[in-house]
């Protein structure tokens, strides 16, 4: 959650750079870059876990929640093998970044192992809380309620 107020203050550094100077520093729309994609792969199992989501509300509301399980545990199943994919090329991109130091092409040049490795475990998380849900949506759909 704080890492949008991280981004904002790297844009409003940004901002009294170029206002103040006329100039930029090199570094800063990569790093806003790269917190945003931190934040939102991080907060991708939360969203996921405190349901907060956005759905398609046209039929969904009125729906059983019975209906809603079996509606949502069909979807889940689409999103995991998803993530699967997401994750195994998330590793395999880890580890060529580690192993060969791999940078952006950019004049300054960061690592791109510490975005990638957290991008890894932001798909990883979220991974687990999809499982997670699935689970909770195949108790729903025999009525036993899961908090």
């Amino acid at each position: 959650m704080y890492l949008i107020f991280m981004m904002m203050g790297i844009l409003l550094l940004s901002s009294l750079q170029r206002g103040f100077t006329g100039s930029n520093f090199e570094w800063i729309m990569e790093m806003a870059q790269f917190t945003m994609a931190a934040y939102y792969l991080l907060g991708g199992a939360y969203s996921l876990q405190s349901d907060a989501h956005v759905r398609m509300d046209v039929f969904y509301s009125k729906w059983s929640p019975k209906r809603r399980a079996i509606t949502d545990s069909i979807t889940i199943i689409f999103m995991i093998f998803y993530l699967c994919i997401l994750l195994y090329g998330g590793v395999s991109s880890t580890e060529y970044a580690l192993e060969y130091g791999q940078t952006n092409y950019s004049s300054w040049a960061p690592p791109m192992a510490p975005i990638k490795i957290i991008m890894t475990f932001g798909i990883f998380m979220m991974l687990l809380q999809a499982i997670a849900t699935f689970f909770k949506d195949l108790s729903a759909i025999k009525g036993e309620i899961i908090e």
